[in-house]
């Protein structure tokens, strides 16, 4: 089943809006997060878009996805630059579960030693 990725930002956004109205200060700091990390523009926008994108995926947020994707495709991004991310998504949520890997080898190794 496909999601309804416009709908669903609608949707989403109405909601953070209701989170802004009861928790204000929460809201306030996570817009005061996000804008800090543009204000060296070292980065153009594209490539922070594209950066948030392989996040968005990396931590599962389907809101994030979406409006990144928009973001993106508004900053100047080709299907392939977005696939191109994805792919270093993909390869950092490997060498994750890899590098995890080793860690319940060791953990492994810890608890067998007391036996």
């Amino acid at each position: 089943m496909s999601l309804d990725w416009k709908r669903h930002l609608t949707e989403a956004f109405d909601n953070i809006k209701k989170l802004g109205l009861l928790s204000p200060q929460t809201l306030s700091g996570y817009k005061a997060l996000h804008a800090a990390g543009a204000e060296t523009n070292h980065l153009s926008t594209k490539t922070r878009e594209l950066i948030c994108i392989a996040v968005a995926v990396t931590t599962r947020c389907d809101t994030c996805i979406a409006n990144h994707v928009e973001k993106a495709i508004a900053a100047g991004a080709t299907q392939e630059e977005i696939a191109e991310a994805l792919g270093v998504a993909v390869a950092m949520n490997a060498g994750a579960a890899l590098a995890y890997s080793a860690r319940a080898i060791e953990a492994y190794t810890s608890f067998s030693e007391k036996l």
